[in-house]
Protein backbone atom coordinates (compact mmCIF):
# COMPACT_ATOMS: atom_id res chain seq x y z
CA UNK A 1 0.00 0.00 0.00
CA UNK A 2 1.43 3.35 -1.03
CA UNK A 3 1.34 6.36 1.29
CA UNK A 4 0.66 10.00 0.58
CA UNK A 5 3.08 12.69 1.75
CA UNK A 6 0.22 14.81 3.09
CA UNK A 7 -0.81 14.22 6.68
CA UNK A 8 -1.63 15.73 10.04
CA UNK A 9 -1.26 14.50 13.59
CA UNK A 10 -1.84 16.13 16.97
CA UNK A 11 -1.50 14.84 20.52
CA UNK A 12 -1.60 16.53 23.91
CA UNK A 13 -1.12 15.39 27.48
CA UNK A 14 -0.72 16.87 30.95
CA UNK A 15 1.71 15.19 33.33
CA UNK A 16 2.06 16.39 36.94
CA UNK A 17 0.96 19.88 36.04
CA UNK A 18 3.09 20.18 32.90
CA UNK A 19 1.07 20.44 29.68
CA UNK A 20 2.58 19.17 26.42
CA UNK A 21 1.18 19.49 22.92
CA UNK A 22 2.69 18.21 19.67
CA UNK A 23 1.30 19.03 16.24
CA UNK A 24 2.80 17.66 13.00
CA UNK A 25 1.89 18.76 9.48
CA UNK A 26 3.33 17.00 6.44
CA UNK A 27 3.27 18.29 2.86
CA UNK A 28 4.74 17.27 -0.49
CA UNK A 29 8.50 17.49 -0.82
CA UNK A 30 11.16 16.00 -3.03
CA UNK A 31 13.27 15.06 0.01
CA UNK A 32 12.78 14.91 3.76
CA UNK A 33 12.86 18.34 5.38
CA UNK A 34 11.93 18.90 9.00
CA UNK A 35 11.05 22.23 10.65
CA UNK A 36 10.96 21.73 14.41
CA UNK A 37 9.52 24.56 16.50
CA UNK A 38 10.17 24.35 20.23
CA UNK A 39 9.20 26.77 23.01
CA UNK A 40 12.00 28.73 24.63
CA UNK A 41 11.93 26.49 27.71
CA UNK A 42 12.79 23.42 25.62
CA UNK A 43 15.24 24.81 23.09
CA UNK A 44 18.17 22.46 22.56
CA UNK A 45 16.15 19.25 22.32
CA UNK A 46 16.08 19.32 18.50
CA UNK A 47 18.89 16.73 18.06
CA UNK A 48 16.97 14.30 20.28
CA UNK A 49 13.60 14.67 18.55
CA UNK A 50 14.50 14.98 14.85
CA UNK A 51 15.74 11.34 14.49
CA UNK A 52 12.37 10.08 15.78
CA UNK A 53 10.58 12.08 13.07
CA UNK A 54 12.95 11.13 10.24
CA UNK A 55 12.71 7.43 11.15
CA UNK A 56 8.92 7.42 10.84
CA UNK A 57 8.39 9.99 8.06
CA UNK A 58 10.98 9.39 5.38
CA UNK A 59 9.91 11.96 2.78
CA UNK A 60 8.09 15.28 2.59
CA UNK A 61 8.23 18.72 4.20
CA UNK A 62 7.36 18.17 7.86
CA UNK A 63 6.55 20.95 10.31
CA UNK A 64 6.55 19.99 14.00
CA UNK A 65 5.20 22.45 16.58
CA UNK A 66 5.72 21.68 20.28
CA UNK A 67 3.77 23.57 22.94
CA UNK A 68 4.68 23.53 26.63
CA UNK A 69 3.14 25.09 29.70
CA UNK A 70 4.19 24.43 33.26
CA UNK A 71 1.15 24.56 35.56
CA UNK A 72 2.80 22.81 38.48
CA UNK A 73 4.42 24.19 41.63
CA UNK A 74 7.73 24.15 39.80
CA UNK A 75 6.48 27.02 37.63
CA UNK A 76 6.78 29.37 40.63
CA UNK A 77 10.14 31.08 40.78
CA UNK A 78 12.11 31.40 44.01
CA UNK A 79 12.86 34.88 45.30
CA UNK A 80 16.56 35.54 45.77
CA UNK A 81 16.23 37.37 49.09
CA UNK A 82 19.84 38.61 49.35
CA UNK A 83 19.65 40.08 45.85
CA UNK A 84 16.27 41.71 46.55
CA UNK A 85 17.52 43.17 49.87
CA UNK A 86 20.58 44.65 48.18
CA UNK A 87 18.42 46.33 45.52
CA UNK A 88 16.22 47.76 48.29
CA UNK A 89 19.20 49.01 50.30
CA UNK A 90 20.78 50.66 47.24
CA UNK A 91 17.52 52.36 46.27
CA UNK A 92 16.86 53.48 49.87
CA UNK A 93 20.27 55.15 50.00
CA UNK A 94 19.46 57.36 47.01
CA UNK A 95 15.76 57.95 47.67
CA UNK A 96 13.80 58.82 50.79
CA UNK A 97 10.60 57.23 49.49
CA UNK A 98 9.61 53.71 50.49
CA UNK A 99 10.60 51.11 47.91
CA UNK A 100 7.92 48.59 46.93
CA UNK A 101 9.61 45.14 46.81
CA UNK A 102 7.08 43.92 44.21
CA UNK A 103 8.36 46.51 41.74
CA UNK A 104 11.85 45.01 42.00
CA UNK A 105 10.90 41.45 41.04
CA UNK A 106 11.78 41.97 37.37
CA UNK A 107 15.32 43.07 38.08
CA UNK A 108 18.09 40.62 37.13
CA UNK A 109 18.76 37.91 39.68
CA UNK A 110 15.72 38.57 41.90
CA UNK A 111 13.67 35.60 40.64
CA UNK A 112 15.31 32.20 40.26
CA UNK A 113 13.56 29.49 38.22
CA UNK A 114 14.48 25.83 38.00
CA UNK A 115 17.51 25.00 35.91
CA UNK A 116 17.00 24.80 32.15
CA UNK A 117 18.91 21.53 31.87
CA UNK A 118 16.82 19.97 34.61
CA UNK A 119 13.61 20.89 32.81
CA UNK A 120 14.84 19.57 29.49
CA UNK A 121 15.89 16.26 31.00
CA UNK A 122 12.56 15.95 32.79
CA UNK A 123 10.50 16.68 29.68
CA UNK A 124 12.54 14.77 27.08
CA UNK A 125 11.05 11.31 27.68
CA UNK A 126 7.45 12.54 27.47
CA UNK A 127 8.21 14.62 24.37
CA UNK A 128 9.79 11.64 22.62
CA UNK A 129 6.67 9.60 23.31
CA UNK A 130 4.29 12.33 22.11
CA UNK A 131 6.30 13.04 18.95
CA UNK A 132 6.25 9.34 18.10
CA UNK A 133 2.48 9.18 18.65
CA UNK A 134 1.93 12.26 16.50
CA UNK A 135 4.04 10.67 13.74
CA UNK A 136 1.84 7.57 13.99
CA UNK A 137 -1.22 9.76 13.47
CA UNK A 138 0.40 11.39 10.43
CA UNK A 139 1.27 7.98 9.01
CA UNK A 140 -2.31 6.78 9.47
CA UNK A 141 -3.59 9.77 7.54
CA UNK A 142 -0.95 9.24 4.86
CA UNK A 143 -2.05 5.62 4.45
CA UNK A 144 -5.70 6.66 4.20
CA UNK A 145 -4.93 9.23 1.50
CA UNK A 146 -2.68 6.67 -0.18
CA UNK A 147 -5.71 4.44 -0.74
CA UNK A 148 -7.31 7.15 -2.84
CA UNK A 149 -4.11 7.62 -4.85
CA UNK A 150 -3.83 3.84 -5.23
CA UNK A 151 -7.31 3.66 -6.72
CA UNK A 152 -6.61 6.50 -9.14
CA UNK A 153 -3.28 5.02 -10.25
CA UNK A 154 -4.93 1.65 -10.84
CA UNK A 155 -7.53 3.30 -13.06
CA UNK A 156 -4.86 5.01 -15.18
CA UNK A 157 -2.75 1.85 -15.43
CA UNK A 158 -5.79 -0.08 -16.67
CA UNK A 159 -6.43 2.64 -19.26
CA UNK A 160 -2.84 2.35 -20.51
CA UNK A 161 -3.10 -1.44 -20.67
CA UNK A 162 -6.31 -1.17 -22.67
CA UNK A 163 -4.81 1.26 -25.19
CA UNK A 164 -1.62 -0.76 -25.40
CA UNK A 165 -3.62 -3.90 -26.19
CA UNK A 166 -5.27 -2.14 -29.13
CA UNK A 167 -1.91 -0.84 -30.38
CA UNK A 168 -0.35 -4.30 -30.13
CA UNK A 169 -3.21 -5.77 -32.15
CA UNK A 170 -3.13 -2.97 -34.69
CA UNK A 171 0.66 -2.80 -35.26
CA UNK A 172 0.97 -5.87 -37.59
CA UNK A 173 -1.82 -4.48 -39.80
CA UNK A 174 0.08 -1.26 -40.37
CA UNK A 175 2.66 -2.97 -42.61
CA UNK A 176 -0.07 -4.65 -44.63
CA UNK A 177 -1.91 -1.37 -45.13
CA UNK A 178 1.32 0.37 -46.09
CA UNK A 179 2.05 -2.42 -48.60
CA UNK A 180 -1.32 -1.95 -50.27
CA UNK A 181 -0.94 1.82 -50.42
CA UNK A 182 2.60 1.51 -51.77
CA UNK A 183 1.59 -0.89 -54.54
CA UNK A 184 -1.33 1.31 -55.54
CA UNK A 185 0.88 4.39 -55.60
CA UNK A 186 3.62 2.69 -57.62
CA UNK A 187 1.12 1.23 -60.09
CA UNK A 188 -0.36 4.67 -60.60
CA UNK A 189 3.00 6.32 -61.11
CA UNK A 190 4.58 3.62 -63.27
CA UNK A 191 1.39 3.12 -65.28
CA UNK A 192 1.72 6.64 -66.59
CA UNK A 193 5.03 5.77 -68.22
CA UNK A 194 4.08 2.22 -69.21
CA UNK A 195 6.47 0.49 -66.80
CA UNK A 196 5.78 -2.60 -64.68
CA UNK A 197 6.15 -2.93 -60.90
CA UNK A 198 9.02 -5.11 -59.78
CA UNK A 199 8.06 -7.17 -56.75
CA UNK A 200 11.55 -6.95 -55.25
CA UNK A 201 11.30 -3.14 -55.20
CA UNK A 202 8.00 -3.32 -53.34
CA UNK A 203 9.39 -5.84 -50.85
CA UNK A 204 12.46 -3.71 -50.22
CA UNK A 205 10.38 -0.61 -49.49
CA UNK A 206 8.08 -2.57 -47.22
CA UNK A 207 11.05 -4.00 -45.34
CA UNK A 208 12.52 -0.55 -44.80
CA UNK A 209 9.17 0.79 -43.60
CA UNK A 210 8.64 -2.21 -41.30
CA UNK A 211 12.03 -1.71 -39.69
CA UNK A 212 11.45 2.00 -39.11
CA UNK A 213 7.93 1.57 -37.77
CA UNK A 214 8.52 -1.52 -35.60
CA UNK A 215 7.32 -0.71 -32.07
CA UNK A 216 7.39 -4.21 -30.61
CA UNK A 217 10.31 -3.36 -28.29
CA UNK A 218 8.55 -0.23 -27.02
CA UNK A 219 5.38 -2.23 -26.38
CA UNK A 220 7.32 -4.86 -24.41
CA UNK A 221 9.16 -2.24 -22.36
CA UNK A 222 5.96 -0.36 -21.59
CA UNK A 223 4.34 -3.63 -20.49
CA UNK A 224 7.27 -4.24 -18.18
CA UNK A 225 6.96 -0.74 -16.71
CA UNK A 226 3.27 -1.34 -16.02
CA UNK A 227 4.05 -4.61 -14.24
CA UNK A 228 6.66 -2.84 -12.11
CA UNK A 229 4.22 -0.02 -11.38
CA UNK A 230 1.65 -2.49 -10.07
CA UNK A 231 4.32 -4.17 -7.91
CA UNK A 232 5.29 -0.85 -6.31
CA UNK A 233 1.72 0.29 -5.76
CA UNK A 234 0.71 -3.08 -4.32
CA UNK A 235 3.67 -3.33 -1.93
CA UNK A 236 3.42 -3.46 1.85
CA UNK A 237 4.24 0.25 2.23
CA UNK A 238 7.33 -0.40 4.35
CA UNK A 239 9.57 1.45 1.88
CA UNK A 240 8.94 4.80 0.13
CA UNK A 241 8.22 4.31 -3.59
CA UNK A 242 7.38 7.85 -4.74
CA UNK A 243 10.71 8.57 -6.44
CA UNK A 244 10.74 5.19 -8.17
CA UNK A 245 7.20 5.72 -9.46
CA UNK A 246 8.16 9.19 -10.67
CA UNK A 247 11.12 7.79 -12.61
CA UNK A 248 8.95 4.94 -13.93
CA UNK A 249 6.32 7.36 -15.24
CA UNK A 250 9.04 9.26 -17.10
CA UNK A 251 10.16 6.03 -18.75
CA UNK A 252 6.57 5.16 -19.69
CA UNK A 253 6.16 8.56 -21.32
CA UNK A 254 9.42 8.04 -23.20
CA UNK A 255 8.17 4.73 -24.65
CA UNK A 256 4.83 6.29 -25.63
CA UNK A 257 6.57 9.16 -27.40
CA UNK A 258 8.79 6.73 -29.30
CA UNK A 259 5.79 4.67 -30.39
CA UNK A 260 4.03 7.79 -31.62
CA UNK A 261 7.02 8.95 -33.65
CA UNK A 262 7.81 5.53 -35.17
CA UNK A 263 4.34 4.28 -36.07
CA UNK A 264 2.60 6.91 -38.20
CA UNK A 265 -0.81 5.25 -38.15
CA UNK A 266 -3.84 7.35 -37.24
CA UNK A 267 -5.47 4.70 -35.05
CA UNK A 268 -2.23 3.89 -33.24
CA UNK A 269 -1.62 7.62 -32.83
CA UNK A 270 -4.97 8.15 -31.10
CA UNK A 271 -4.25 5.42 -28.57
CA UNK A 272 -0.72 6.72 -28.04
CA UNK A 273 -2.24 10.09 -27.12
CA UNK A 274 -4.57 8.32 -24.66
CA UNK A 275 -1.56 6.57 -23.10
CA UNK A 276 0.33 9.86 -22.76
CA UNK A 277 -2.66 11.50 -21.07
CA UNK A 278 -2.88 8.63 -18.56
CA UNK A 279 0.88 8.75 -17.92
CA UNK A 280 0.63 12.49 -17.26
CA UNK A 281 -2.08 11.80 -14.68
CA UNK A 282 0.18 9.21 -13.07
CA UNK A 283 3.06 11.71 -12.97
CA UNK A 284 0.80 14.21 -11.20
CA UNK A 285 -0.35 11.69 -8.63
CA UNK A 286 3.06 10.24 -7.76
CA UNK A 287 4.29 13.72 -6.82
CA UNK A 288 2.29 13.18 -3.63
CA UNK A 289 3.49 9.62 -2.98
CA UNK A 290 6.01 9.09 -0.18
Amino acid sequence: MIRSMTGFGSVAETVEGEHFGVEIRSLNGKHFKCHLRLPDELLGLEPKLEPIISNQLSRGTVTVTVRYEDRSERAASTINKPALQRYMDDLSSISESVVDPASLLHLPGVLISDEVEERRDRCLGKLEELVSRACDAVTSMRVEEGRGIDSDLDRHVKSIESSLSVIEERAPEVNSLYSDRLKHRMQSMLGEIGADIREEDVLREIAIFAEKSDISEEIDRLKGHLVRCRELVGGDGSEPVGRTLDFLSQEMLREANTMGSKCLDAQVGRHVVDIKVSVDRIKEQVQNVE
